[in-house]
Formats: structure tokens, sequence, C-alpha cells
């Protein structure tokens, strides 16, 4: 049997963090035509049933357009099974807004609820949600048939203790020796698994398609590959994201001029061959001179259309050689020497004071 184990889709997030309001609706519906692909990739797939582990919206406040079409994805292909945890972003509004719930969408409530998939007689898909009233109790409540393939689902932080008040917290150890074999999770937006004891594993799925800074890297989802007879599985991350997100540090040392500058982000970013639909941050990291003569603004304009989306932040470094300052009599000269005797300032305070000294000496001062 062939399962696809996904979560945090986070459908209708703004997207606003970064992007213009034009970037942020088109990565709006992106979202949403990720998650129906990822549909129609399970069913040309032979995909018998798809996990939903958690945060498939990203508000309570659901528009018509993502329930329509999670709805129609669902009802387009009777013969999977959709398995919907919701997690700590999800509330009833998708769901309190159907007709009906079609027969094979299938849910969890705050209780353990079991699922024998119509398509195996062996395994056993079983969660919970989360919350103030389970967050203590639930695992005691786990009862598994240790002669199944035992699926369980839950959304939330991974730890290895139970925490205080902590309803998103999954306390690993409290899972252990209970005959789960996959422990499907969500909440987490990276890829990520680990062994659970000597029978099981987790694996946390990660987001569909990154949404800001803190998600670069690959997303996608993982395929569950169930020998029903050996009651084993081969497990598959599997890239899916229609726009990845990076970051790349580039060392500036000892550049003197924004040509020289560009010159060496252009050539970095030449190396990682990004592809043009991504959505890049370039951080400048190292140590330039005092005298530097740096644009971040020439340097963005210049880069802004190699991708979809392109920011830049300067977290380099300044140097000041006092030495070669001390015997300079010029106006230039006594200015950094004042600064330098400041006991006001610490080190990079000098350091930028200085620089912008020099600037507007030089008549290049920024208004």
């Amino acid at each position: 049997m062939k399962i696809l184990h996904c979560a945090d889709i986070h459908l209708d997030s703004k997207m606003e963090a970064n992007l213009s309001k034009e970037k942020a609706k088109i990565r709006k519906n992106e979202l949403l035509q990720t998650f129906v692909r990822m549909v129609d990739y399970a069913y040309n797939s032979g995909v018998d049933a798809i996990i939903i582990a958690g945060d498939l919206f990203d508000s309570k406040t659901v528009s018509a357009t993502a329930r329509n079409i999670v709805y129609d994805s669902i009802c387009k292909y009777p013969e999977i099974e959709f398995y919907y945890l919701r997690g700590n972003h999800d509330e009833n509004s998708f769901l309190n807004a159907l007709d009906s719930v079609p027969d094979n969408l299938k849910l969890f409530k705050e209780n353990w609820t079991e699922y024998c998939p119509k398509n195996s007689d062996i395994i056993r898909i079983c969660g919970a949600e989360l919350g103030k009233e389970n967050s203590n109790s639930l695992y005691n409540s786990l009862v598994l048939d240790a002669d199944k393939f035992n699926i369980v689902v839950l959304h939330g932080q991974e730890s290895e203790y139970q925490g205080k008040d902590k309803t998103e917290i999954i306390n690993l150890s409290a899972l252990k020796y209970k005959g789960i074999d996959y422990l499907a999770l969500g909440h987490i937006h990276a890829y990520k698994e680990g062994s659970l004891d000597a029978r099981g594993k987790y694996c946390y799925s990660g987001c569909l398609e990154g949404r800001g800074f803190d998600e670069c890297g690959e997303h996608g989802f993982v395929i569950l590959n169930i020998d029903d007879e050996k009651k084993t599985v081969v497990s598959e991350f599997v890239p899916f994201a229609y726009r990845n997100i990076f970051t790349k540090e580039v060392d500036i040392t000892d550049c003197m001029t924004t040509t020289e500058i560009m010159d060496v982000v252009e050539n970095e970013l030449d190396e990682e061959a990004y592809s043009d639909n991504s959505l890049v941050k370039v951080v400048l990291i190292g140590k330039t001179s005092v005298e530097c003569e740096k644009d971040i603004d020439y340097i963005w304009e210049k880069i802004k259309n190699r991708y979809f989306f392109v920011k830049i932040y300067d977290n380099s470094k300044i140097t000041v050689n006092y030495d070669d300052y001390m015997l300079d009599m010029s106006l230039k000269g006594e200015f950094v020497r004042i600064v330098k005797a400041s006991c006001e300032l610490d080190e990079d305070m000098k350091a930028e004071v200085i620089r912008m000294g020099i600037q507007a000496l030089a008549g290049e001062m920024e208004e």
C-alpha cells in the first residue's frame, strides 16, 4: 500500500512579510496550486491514502476559494482516502462550511480515532488532536494492536519530555514501545526523521512550500511504500515545491568599491545556479575597510531581476587601521583620532561613525 504524508500547507497564508502585495498574491495562489498538484501526483502515482498532519490552513478564516479547491480536490479522487488532523492553525471553519463531509475524508478528534484503510487489512491509522484537556493523559490511553502496521498521526513540537501546560509538545519518550511503526508528524516546517524505538520511527514531512527565509531549502512530502505481508515500510522524501528559498552568504572581505562587491556577489550566485523562480536572500559578511565605498541599493537593483524575489542584508564588519591616521594632518585624520578617543562608543559604533564621517567629508553622505 502507498501512503502520502504531508503537513503544514498553510493555505490562505498572506505571504506579505517580505513580498509586495502583487507577489504575495502570486505566492498565495501557488500554495493552492501546489496542493492541487500534490493530489494529482498522488492519484497518478497510485497513492491509496493522503495523511495531512495538521495546519492545512493558516488561520481560522478560510477563503471560499481555498475551501472549494480543497473540497473539490478531495471529491475528485474518491478512491484516495484523506486523513486530516487539525493543527494549531486550523479551526472548524472549513468543515463547518461544508454541506457534507465527503466519504473519503477521515477526521480525528481529541480522543484517539483509529481507521482501517480500505485497501489493507493490516494497516491502522490512528490520530488525535492535542489540546489542553488531553495533553497529559493522551499517551496513556493509546492502545495499539502489535500485530498490525500502526501509523500514528500527531501535530506538535517533538520533545523527550512532557512540557508543563504545553499543548503543542509531543512527548516522544511517552510514545516509545507502544507498537508504533510510523509516527506521522506535523508542525516543524523542515523534513526530519528519526528513530522512535526499536520498532518504529517518527517523521516530519515539512511544509509543501517555504513561505519565508526561515524555511530555506527543499520542501515537499513523504511517500510510504508499505509491504502488508512483511509489515515493513520504505519511506522517501519527495521535493515538490514550485519555488525554493535560499540564503546565500557572500564574503566581501578586502573589497573597496561597489563594483568589486558586485562582482563577488554575481560570481557567487553564478556558482549556486539557483533557478530564476527562486527567492534569494544575499547576506554580505566579512570585513571591509572603513573607506570602502559600498552602495547596497545599487547592488540590489543590479540583481533583483535574476530571481522571483531578492533581498540583501549587510552583515559585514568595518575595520579601522588607526595607525594609518595617527600622523594624518588632514581634517579626516583629526576626525578619526577624535572618534578613536571617545569613551562612549564601542568599537563597532566607532567604525560606523568613522565610515559615515569619511563619506560626509568626501561629499558622499546619503540623505
